[in-house]
């Protein structure tokens, strides 16, 4: 008897579309996947065939796959349908900075390295929240100088955590790690930031309100809608953005 087929994900099927548009092969688009990823990462033709056919439901790779087809956050999240021309470049929400390893206290740096912070404790949750707790880690996350300043990130202002939860699937899975700058907490529509919701730290598209509220959005906006929040939770302080996410790894 013949396996139950399943339908490819709204996700798929977006990247399925444009990728036809573009004129781009399977073979062509995992090609230039896999140049954003780090050397330890694989992604083949046939882990792309089967996220677009729809045997495999959800991809770690999910921004990488929309880097290269020219799609926005938004788009990928279902807020505007995918066109028929070719895009014009954009800038995702978060970048994928290239290969990085976890490192002690001993281990020297390099001339152009810089240590970030990996606090395995506290977890971004991109569903209901997590608790904060203790906020000290020995683990730390190595960068290039250069690759931050590309960024203008100042080293002094960024710190990695992990993500929990399932509302920012498939674009970060749960166990995700994500670098937050601390410097940026003005808003910027569509852009992905970590925050503190009373006792919660959370990880959410934001966009801004008129007289200063703010909506959250996930990814996944079947199972997580829309949160709009007014003002007044902004200044006292019930909500808290802390930094806009410049970085993340899916590697788990």
């Amino acid at each position: 008897m013949n396996k139950p087929t399943r339908s490819p994900s709204p996700v798929a099927s977006l990247f399925k579309t444009r990728r036809k548009a573009l004129k781009l092969s399977q073979v062509a688009l995992a090609d230039r996947v896999r140049k954003l990823l780090g050397p330890d990462e694989t992604f083949s033709q046939q882990t792309y065939a089967a996220f677009e056919a729809g045997n495999t439901q959800n991809t770690r790779f999910a921004l990488q796959i929309a880097q290269v087809l020219g799609l926005s956050m938004d788009e990928v999240a279902g807020t505007s349908p995918a066109t028929q021309t070719a895009p014009n470049p954009v800038t995702a929400d978060a970048v994928m900075l290239g290969p990085i390893e976890v490192w002690d206290n001993e281990t020297p740096l390099d001339d152009d390295e810089v240590e970030i912070p990996l606090l395995k404790e506290i977890e971004l949750s991109a569903g209901s929240g997590c608790a904060a707790v203790q906020h000290h880690s020995r683990s730390k996350l190595r960068f290039g100088k250069m690759t931050l300043r590309r960024q203008g990130i100042d080293p002094e202002n960024a710190i990695c955590v992990t993500v929990s939860g399932h509302s920012m699937e498939p674009v970060l899975p749960s166990g995700s790690t994500v670098g937050v700058d601390q410097g940026r907490k003005d808003i910027k529509d569509g852009d992905i930031y970590a925050l503190r919701h009373n006792d919660h730290l959370r990880v959410k598209m934001l966009y801004r309100l008129p007289a200063g509220g703010i909506r959250m959005r996930s990814f996944n906006r079947d199972e997580y809608p829309d949160e709009e929040y007014p003002p007044e939770k902004i200044r006292n302080e019930e909500i808290v953005v802390l930094g806009r996410v410049f970085w993340y790894s899916v590697l788990r």
